[in-house]
C-alpha cells in the first residue's frame, strides 16, 4: 500500500510539471517540460549521491582512520542483509546523519562529527541502522527524484509567473491560458509540489524508525538518539545546510531557523519517538 501510495504521489508531481509546461508553451511546452522531468530523474539516479556528498563536504572514512565506526555499521548491513556502503565523514559539530545512493549495491552513509561525539555507541548504532534502512528501501533515491522536481516547478513557477504578467511567448492570436490563470498556477503548483514532499519524506522517516529499529534491535536506543539529536541541532544548525537537501538528514538540520519547522520535510520529533516506545514495548 506505501509503494502505491508513493507511485501516486510522483505521478502527481510529475502532472504538475506537464500542466505547468503546457500552461507555458501549450502542447509543445507539455512535451519539453515531460523530457525535461525524464532527464531529471535520469541524472539524479546516476549523480545525485556524489553532488549531495560534495555539497556538504563530506569525505570517506577509511576503515584504517575508525576501525570501530566500521565495524558497526558492517555489523548492522550484515542484520539487514545488504551490502556494506561507503561511510562519510562531514567535518561539523552539528550532530546529524544521512544516506544517499541509488541502491544498496551503490550507497553511502555520512555522519557529522558532532554525531559521533554526541551519542552514546547503543545511540549511533540506532542512528546508523535508521540510515540502512533508508538505503534498504530505496529512499534515498526516491527522496533526491522528489526533491528534484519539486525544485523544477518552483523555477517554472518563477518563469510563468513573469511570462503571466509580460504576455511573453504568445501573440494576441495564439490559443493559451489566461494571465490570471497562469499567476493561479505559478502560485498554487509549488505549494502543491511543496505538501508532496513532506508526504514523501515524512512517511519514509516514519517507515525507515521501525525498520532501523527491527535491525539494530534497540528502539529505545534510536528513541534517545532522535531527542539528543534534537536538542543538539537547535543548538548548533549546520551552516552549510541548505533547504533542498535537508529531508536526507535523519533530524532537520535547519531546525535552530525560526521557520523551518513550518514547513519541515520530518515528521513531528515527538510522534517519532512516542512510535519507537511503543515498539519497544510490544516487541
Amino acid at each position: 500500500m506505501n509503494q502505491i501510495k508513493l507511485a501516486l504521489l510522483l505521478t502527481g508531481m510529475t502532472l504538475i510539471l506537464v500542466f505547468m509546461g503546457q500552461a507555458m508553451g501549450g502542447q509543445g511546452g507539455m512535451m519539453i517540460a515531460l523530457l525535461f522531468a525524464c532527464g531529471m530523474n535520469f541524472f539524479s539516479y546516476w549523480y545525485s549521491d556524489k553532488i549531495i556528498l560534495k555539497m556538504h563536504g563530506a569525505r570517506e572514512i577509511t576503515r584504517q582512520e575508525d576501525p570501530a565506526f566500521h565495524a558497526m555499521v558492517e555489523r548492522l548491513a550484515q542484520r539487514a542483509q545488504m551490502p556494506m556502503p561507503k561511510l562519510y565523514i562531514m567535518e561539523t559539530e552539528s550532530p546529524n546523519a544521512f544516506a544517499t545512493g541509488r541502491n544498496p549495491q551503490n550507497a553511502a552513509v555520512a555522519a557529522t562529527r558532532g554525531i559521533l561525539r554526541m551519542l552514546s555507541d547503543e545511540e549511533l548504532e540506532g542512528v546508523m541502522a535508521h540510515e540502512l534502512a533508508h538505503v534498504l528501501n530505496r529512499d534515498t533515491l526516491v527522496s533526491t527524484i522528489v526533491a528534484s522536481i519539486a525544485g523544477a516547478i518552483s523555477m517554472l513557477a518563477s518563469m510563468l509567473q513573469w511570462s503571466a504578467i509580460f504576455g511573453a511567448g504568445r501573440s494576441d492570436g495564439e490559443e493559451g491560458s489566461s494571465p490570471i490563470a497562469s499567476i493561479v498556477l505559478a502560485i498554487v503548483a509549488p505549494i502543491a509540489a511543496m505538501l508532496v514532499q513532506m508526504a514523501v519524506s515524512r512517511s519514509r522517516e516514519y517507515m525507515a524508525d521501525e525498520t532501523g529499529a527491527r535491525i539494530c534491535g534497540k528502539p529505545l536506543a534510536l528513541a534517545g538518539a532522535l531527542q539528543k539529536l534534537q536538542q543538539g541541532v537547535q543548538i548548533a544548525p549546520m551552516q552549510q545546510a541548505q533547504t533542498a537537501t535537508a529531508h536526507l538528514f535523519i533530524v532537520n538540520p535547519l531546525s535552530g531557523q525560526k521557520m523551518a519547522g513550518l514547513f519541515s520535510t520530518h515528521p513531528p520529533m515527538e510522534e517519532r519517538i512516542k512510535r519507537l516506545r511503543a515498539l519497544a514495548a510490544n516487541s
